[in-house]
């Protein structure tokens, strides 16, 4: 056995010094250590632990549920920082950078999908009363095969997502510690599973909270600075960035006219309206369905407060949602203007905005501090998901219901340590850009989630059958699209990461289908909606 670890370990750091993982640019290619960053970075991990450690556990129901403890102020910063990943804190301004309007649509599409959640199902599923996603649907549809089918697409939603969130704490501690990217993905997500491992939901939700403190601070004050560095109206920046795009397109403060690049601000100039507009629904209900955000409703006391969570999610996000786009354009003001010395990197493009605008390092490390704040509370939201998903609805509910607290609490943990380290193998060499990766996890959601929750929760004739068949169905078009060839007019109308446009149609047409052709649930069930849309 011992021959074995010490061989295990040998392999470990035979893998993380070689270049077999090299597809990600090193940000940092002198390796130097960057004092003030570094102790910014070490300082907030530090304050993650303790409050991991002040707020963990004691039981399943604060492992999985913080113990329903979570008020509506305080529950709707947790979604913001749980929603707030690198995807938005960093993927989102380099997918602005590289495709301007074209990519707003993650913008709207984001916050559109927290409309509907607070229309369709906040309320109804924190009345349902369930720990999980799969617990719902296990539920509702009466079935186990559903249950342990929406297990593993939790699963596999909570590995694609964490993917990009990986990618993004690798690229940050690489910057800060001048430590190749395969180390700093080891490194970094290892204080990610510690405080989960440690302080499950409960204190993940608290480490959110003080996390969305950190996000928008890291994240608004550069920018005052970066707007008056430029020349721009610095005192609401996003008002002064408009001036900025007006000098991209058209020449001024500096580039030449020969310079500008007016199809970064004109309306499907690039991309067709399809393509955007697929992208927006995909994206908006993809949020309506992503596991770890549902998640959220079931952690506060009252029916009420899972809507006004919300409410408050939507606010704190639309913060840092208005501030990304600036990013994206003062960076590509910055390098139209022909300034050198920066390694640029799409996701790393907030902190490149920084760099390009001339100011202190530090100011730099303040923001990437920031990114790796985003990518730590959405990983920690991610890794329970996945794992209340394999200990809760496969090995409790399914294998062993006999299990005592300290078994299932066991199983929890060792759930975590599994998903975590297999995502850590993925995010060596991550397949695309962070907002890509997060976007087929969305995908993924929509074509699966959002139609069983969606019939579920509203229409009492949906059978189980229907559930399965929609489940097989969502998964079909979701990994399907990616493998059509580029050239195809499938591929042109099903494109992998907007693949919901017609996904969750075909979803909700196949369901309805099935469902008149199989027998009605029982009364039983009909009479759980009825309560369910009754208000408190």
């Amino acid at each position: 056995m011992k021959r074995l670890m010490q061989l295990g370990l040998t392999l470990f750091f035979m893998l993380v010094s070689s270049n077999l993982f090299a597809a990600v640019e090193d940000l940092n290619p002198e390796g130097k250590f960057k004092v003030i960053p570094a102790l910014m970075m070490i300082s907030l991990l530090v304050l993650f632990i303790l409050v991991g450690v002040f707020s963990k556990a004691q039981n399943t129901e604060d492992y999985w549920a913080a113990g329903r403890g979570v008020g509506q102020l305080g529950g709707g910063m947790a979604i913001a920082s749980n929603w707030m990943s690198a995807a938005s804190y960093l993927g989102m301004a380099g997918l602005i950078y590289l495709k301007g309007y074209f990519a707003l649509s993650y913008v709207l599409g984001w916050t559109g999908g927290y409309v509907l959640l607070l229309v369709l199902m906040a309320g109804q599923v924190r009345r349902y009363g369930k720990y999980t996603a799969p617990d719902f649907i296990g539920d509702r549809y009466y079935s186990t095969t559903a249950r342990l089918l929406s297990s593993l697409i939790v699963i596999v939603i909570s590995f694609v997502y964490s993917v990009g969130q990986y990618k993004g704490i690798g690229m940050m501690f690489n910057w800060i510690f001048g430590i190749n990217y395969q180390m700093s993905v080891f490194v970094g997500t290892g204080v990610v599973l510690a405080y989960v491992l440690i302080s499950g939901m409960l204190g993940a939700t608290k480490n959110m909270q003080v996390q969305y403190v950190v996000i928008v601070i890291t994240f608004f004050l550069p920018l005052f600075f970066i707007a008056h560095k430029l020349g721009y109206f610095s005192a609401v920046p996003q008002i002064g960035y408009g001036a900025a795009l007006w000098d991209i397109g058209h020449g001024g403060n500096g580039i030449a006219a020969a310079s500008a690049d007016p199809s970064y601000y004109l309306p499907f100039s690039n991309y067709t309206a399809y393509h955007w507009f697929a992208l927006c629904i995909t994206l908006m209900l993809g949020t309506a369905g992503l596991p770890h955000v549902i998640g959220r409703f079931y952690v506060v006391p009252r029916v009420s407060d899972a809507r006004w969570q919300v409410v408050w999610g939507l606010f704190c996000i639309a913060l840092v949602y208005w501030t990304a786009p600036c990013y994206a354009a003062f960076a590509k003001f910055s390098n139209l203007l022909g300034t050198a010395g920066v390694n640029i990197s799409p996701d790393a493009i907030v902190v490149n905005a920084a760099e390009l605008a001339g100011l202190p390092e530090w100011f730099a490390g303040f923001l990437a501090a920031g990114g790796v704040s985003a990518a730590f509370s959405t990983v920690g939201g991610l890794l329970m998901a996945g794992a209340s998903a394999f200990a809760h609805d496969i090995y409790f509910r399914v294998m062993n219901p006999n299990a005592t607290e300290e078994k299932k609490m066991l199983i929890a943990r060792v759930g975590t340590i599994i998903l975590g380290v297999s995502i850590i193998i993925a995010a060596l060499n991550p397949p695309a850009l962070i907002a890509q990766i997060t976007a087929v996890a969305f995908a993924l959601g929509a074509n699966t989630f959002f139609p069983l929750f969606l019939l579920g929760l509203w229409w009492s004739r949906t059978t189980k059958e229907a559930a399965i068949a929609g489940m097989i169905v969502g998964l079909l078009v979701t990994f399907g699209s990616m493998f059509l060839p580029k050239a195809s007019v499938l591929a042109y109308y099903i494109p992998f990461t907007s693949s919901a446009i017609l996904g969750v149609p075909a979803v909700l047409i196949t369901m309805i289908v099935v469902s008149l052709m199989t027998p009605e649930p029982s009364q039983e069930i009909k009479e759980l909606l009825y309560k369910v849309h009754n208000d408190e």
